[in-house]
Formats: C-alpha cells, sequence, structure tokens
C-alpha cells in the first residue's frame, strides 16, 4: 500500500481534488454572480460592462455539457485543478508532500475553487502566463514570445486585473525592453485582445469608465484599508496566513522567475492597499498573487525548517475548517442571514412562484442577482429593470428589454412588498409580484447633450441643448401607442448622493416627433461640484439612466 501511494500519489491528490470539487459544485446552490454569469453566457459576446469574455466561454462549454450547476462549474474545476499541476511544475525539487500541504493551507483553492467567477480563469491563466515566462527567459524564440503573448492576452480576456500581472512581471526584469521578442509578445497580446478593445470602442468604453472612475468613494474611510487588509487574510487562509506572508515577502529570489513571481505578489497587494484610498477593495480582487505566494513559500520553507514544521503542524486545523465550510455551503445548518442567502435561499420557491405568475416573464427592480438567479432556477426569462440612481449592469445591453416591450409581465421585488398585489414567502424574504399587460421601459434611448460639462454662476439657469437618439422598435412602438406619453426628467447628484428630480416638461412623444430639442433647468443649488443624468419612466413607475453624466460646475 505505501509503495503504491509513493508511485501513485500525484494522481490521487489531483484525482481527488478534482473529484472533491465535482461533488462540491454538484450539491452546492449557485451564489448570484455564477448566476449572473450564467446569463453572460446566455448571450456571447466579446465583452461585458463588469468583465471580459473569459468566463462567459467556459459557462457555456460546461453547459453544453452537463446541465445546472455542474455544467455553470465544470470548466472551473478542470482550469482549477490544472492550475495546480503547472504551479508544482514550476517549483524547484520534489518535495511533493511540501507542496500537496501548501495547497491545502489556501483555503481559497478549495472552497472558491469551484466557483464559476473570473478568478479562477484569472489564477490558471497566472500558473500558465509564468510557465510560458519561463521558457521565454531560458531561450528567447519566435514560438516561445507568441506563447506568451498568448498567456497575456489570456489573462486580459480573465478579468483586467490581469494587467498586473504582466507590469510587475516586467519590471522584475526592465531589461526586456532591450529585446524585441518581448514587443512580439505585446504585439500578440494586443491583436488577440483586439476584439475586446474594438467592443469597449463601440460601447464608449463602459467598463473603463466604471472600475476606473465611477466606483470611487468621495472621501477616504480608514476601514476600507482594514477591510481590505483583514480580506486578504481571509483570502491567503485565517490560519497559515501569516506564514505565507512571511515567506513572499522574505524569500530572497535567486532567479528572474522568482524575481517576477515576488514583484507581482507584493506589487499587486501594495498596489489594492494604495487603491483603499479612492474607495473599497474587494478581497478577491488580489486573487492573481496565490500562484506567487505558493511558489515562493514552497522555496522559503524548503529553506527554513521551523516553518515547515509549523506548516505541518497548522495543516489538521485548515482542513477541518475547509471541511465545516464545505458542509456548510451544502446543507443549510449555519444560522446566519450572509450565508443562507450565498448558498441556500433559492430552494423551491421560484418554482412556486414561476406557478403563480403563469410562466410569463418576471422584471426584478434594482437586482440583477435576483433576475439572474431567477431565470437560472426556473429556465423562465428575466429582466433587472435598472433605475438611475443605481448602478448599471449588463442587463443595460442585452437584447432582453427590447423582447419584451409592450408584452405582458410580472414585476417583483422583496422592497415595499405591501404595494404589490401579491407576494410569496421565500427563504429569508418576501416577494411582492403584480402583473404588467403592457411592460414598457426605455433603457436603450440615449440622450446626448451639446457639451459633456457646463459651468454656471449660483442662482442661474442652465440651457441644455440635446439629441435623443431612439432605436427604431422603440420609435414604432411609441408612435402606435400614443397614449404612451412618459416623462423625462433629469436627476441632480452631488458626488454619489441624489439631491432632486427636474422636470423640464418634456415628454416621449415630443422627442419621437423632434429629437433635437432645447431645455432650461432653474437655479438654485448651492456652489459646488454636481453632475445630471437624463432619465426616463418605465411602466414600473422606475425611471432608466438614459444619459452620460454631465459635469455640472457651480460658481
Amino acid at each position: 500500500m505505501k509503495s503504491f501511494l509513493q508511485k501513485h500519489h500525484q494522481v490521487i491528490f489531483y484525482g481527488s481534488w478534482f473529484l472533491l470539487s465535482v461533488l462540491q459544485a454538484y450539491f452546492t446552490g449557485l451564489q448570484d454572480d455564477e448566476a449572473y454569469y450564467w446569463v453572460y453566457s446566455k448571450f456571447l459576446s466579446w465583452g461585458y460592462f463588469d468583465h471580459p469574455p473569459m468566463i462567459a466561454l467556459l459557462i457555456k462549454i460546461g453547459t453544453l455539457l452537463f446541465s445546472g450547476e455542474l455544467g455553470v462549474r465544470l470548466l472551473i474545476i478542470i482550469l482549477n485543478t490544472l492550475t495546480l499541476i503547472i504551479t508544482e511544475k514550476l517549483i524547484k525539487g520534489r518535495n511533493h508532500a511540501l507542496f500537496y500541504a501548501i495547497c491545502l493551507s489556501l483555503p481559497a483553492l478549495q472552497i472558491a475553487g469551484f466557483f464559476a467567477v473570473p478568478d479562477i480563469p484569472l489564477i490558471f491563466f497566472t500558473s500558465l502566463f509564468f510557465f510560458a515566462y519561463r521558457f521565454f527567459t531560458q531561450k528567447p524564440s519566435l514560438t516561445r514570445s507568441v506563447l506568451l503573448g498568448i498567456t497575456m492576452a489570456c489573462l486580459l480576456y480573465s478579468k483586467y486585473h490581469g494587467i498586473l500581472v504582466v507590469f510587475f512581471t516586467l519590471l522584475s526584469n526592465i531589461k526586456l525592453l532591450k529585446r524585441y521578442s518581448i514587443y512580439i509578445s505585446g504585439i500578440t497580446a494586443l491583436l488577440l485582445f483586439a476584439p475586446h478593445l474594438l467592443w469597449q470602442y463601440n460601447h464608449d468604453w463602459i467598463s473603463f469608465k466604471y472600475h476606473l472612475f465611477e466606483r470611487n468613494a468621495e472621501h477616504y474611510d480608514v476601514s476600507t484599508t482594514i477591510e481590505y487588509i483583514l480580506g486578504q487574510f481571509l483570502l491567503i487562509g485565517p490560519i497559515a496566513g501569516i506564514i505565507f506572508l512571511v515567506s513572499t515577502f522574505f524569500y530572497n529570489p535567486k532567479t528572474s522567475l522568482e524575481k517576477a513571481l515576488q514583484y507581482t505578489a507584493v506589487g499587486i497587494f501594495t498596489f489594492f492597499l494604495i487603491s483603499t484610498l479612492k474607495g473599497r477593495v474587494e478581497a478577491n480582487w488580489t486573487s492573481p498573487v496565490i500562484i506567487p505566494m505558493m511558489i515562493l513559500t514552497y522555496n522559503y520553507l524548503q529553506e527554513h525548517k521551523i516553518w515547515r514544521i509549523w506548516l505541518y503542524k497548522l495543516l489538521p486545523f485548515t482542513i477541518v475548517l475547509v471541511l465545516v465550510f464545505r458542509f456548510c455551503m451544502i446543507v443549510d445548518v449555519l444560522p446566519i442571514d450572509a450565508f443562507i442567502e450565498r448558498f441556500h435561499a433559492w430552494k423551491k420557491w421560484p418554482e412556486q412562484l414561476k406557478t403563480k405568475t403563469r410562466n410569463f416573464p418576471v422584471v426584478f427592480k434594482n437586482s440583477y442577482q435576483r433576475a439572474s438567479q431567477y431565470w437560472f432556477h426556473t429556465g423562465q426569462m428575466a429582466y433587472s429593470l435598472n433605475g438611475y440612481r443605481d448602478r448599471m449592469n449588463n442587463y443595460n445591453f442585452w437584447p432582453v428589454e427590447d423582447s419584451l416591450l409592450g408584452k405582458t409581465v410580472y414585476v417583483m421585488d422583496i422592497y415595499h412588498v405591501n404595494l404589490f398585489k401579491d407576494s410569496i414567502h421565500a427563504r429569508l424574504w418576501n416577494v411582492g409580484f403584480l402583473s404588467d399587460s403592457n411592460f414598457h421601459s426605455f433603457a436603450k434611448i440615449s440622450i446626448k447633450c451639446e457639451h459633456s460639462g457646463y459651468t454656471i454662476n449660483k442662482g442661474a439657469g442652465l440651457t441644455l441643448n440635446f439629441k435623443a437618439i431612439i432605436p427604431d422598435y422603440y420609435k414604432n412602438y411609441l408612435l402606435e401607442q400614443r397614449e404612451i406619453d412618459e416623462p423625462i426628467v433629469i436627476g441632480l447628484f452631488r458626488g454619489k448622493d441624489w439631491i432632486k428630480d427636474l422636470t423640464p416638461g418634456c415628454t416621449l412623444q415630443q422627442l419621437v416627433q423632434n429629437p433635437v430639442r432645447q431645455i432650461t433647468i432653474p437655479g438654485g443649488p448651492e456652489s459646488g461640484k454636481y453632475y445630471l443624468l437624463f432619465a426616463v419612466k418605465s411602466s414600473t413607475d422606475l425611471f432608466t439612466r438614459n444619459s452620460e453624466k454631465i459635469e455640472l460646475n457651480i460658481k
């Protein structure tokens, strides 16, 4: 038996890792974001509002092979397992037991390694990037340059944070800029990533605007920095995390690969630490550091026996913690609302609600999560109608609203349930719903002002010249049903705070007749920096966002 384990330990370890992930994926309920990415896969595209398209493609392939949660997560599980195999090939020495202990000491790889989220392909392509980078630095060639460029493109197609892996690797070996081969890699990556950049161009760089500017906080809050630091310990591991951090920061790199790994890990940690000055940073944004940390920790523990002994001593506690967490993800025994909402809140009631709504499409107000979950669990089309005071998401771009225009739908919400005619009790909330026999919203009408910003004196009025770009299907619908004459409002915001709505006295039917118009809004606000948003009322009384931000500086 002992000789069998010694001979086949790799097959046993990776096979067990894969099978356990398959079982976990099959029995664990889909998270909100996973359901949202599943809807991505129904509308394959070169880009999405929130992320690049890699996760959508992986889910699409998996759901062609299997149905349900396993289909959504299948390719993710395969990539997670391959990540470990590739990473082991990047280490020096053959202390397999130590490498397995490192893998098992990272809860994130086990607990989250089967989730269909962009971080898993990002981690996989990070390992593949460093694998290609090692060969590239050993002996550059045209083939190796192209392969390195392909991995760079795959990093970017997985998640935009992949650019940090490339940047800090280049920073660790700045002499690469003197080699023509690195430019071949860069050109290869750019050519492969060009379709996504073209998508961004055609959509007015909407993703970059959102991630770089709209997510910023108005003022620094020290709690965001504290939350970030605590989140990193949870990501790395609350038990053995200190060992990984010490190893990563204090290992003395001896090769160009090890130097790139350390620059990447320290650089990403530092970059997002600084980013907390501008707003909230989610713990998983640093996920690419897992690969450098695993390799650097292995190398460091090979040289420092005392730390290696402590890793082995702490390993049983990590394994027990992970097993308990795995069990609670499957069985609803943990009485914590946040945990229930993540893993157990979507059992049974969606099918009951589907029956009560007579299989008609449903519209959720301001919740791409609930719309996506409902769609996944019932197979019935759902739509997230996003108000202009809330953030946009990809439902603003998919052709879902178009297909529902003028149709019978059911409008749903978990807030102000008393305003709805009917409701159903779910695991954590009541869901109110009512029928709308002539649903209409006009989120894809675009209103563009003559200028992107204005400066006026306090108390002065503001004259806006604008043009409404109305898609033909909206125009034809409004011409056929002239009684639908929803008002246009202009929301006034200061920072992220809504101040009030301005009513310029303009309606949809007026825009159809004359899309080029001029309106004057009165003065009133105090001096300061504001912005305006045009919004159009829907049949649910919710106003959609129909313009870019219009800067307003009042002296």
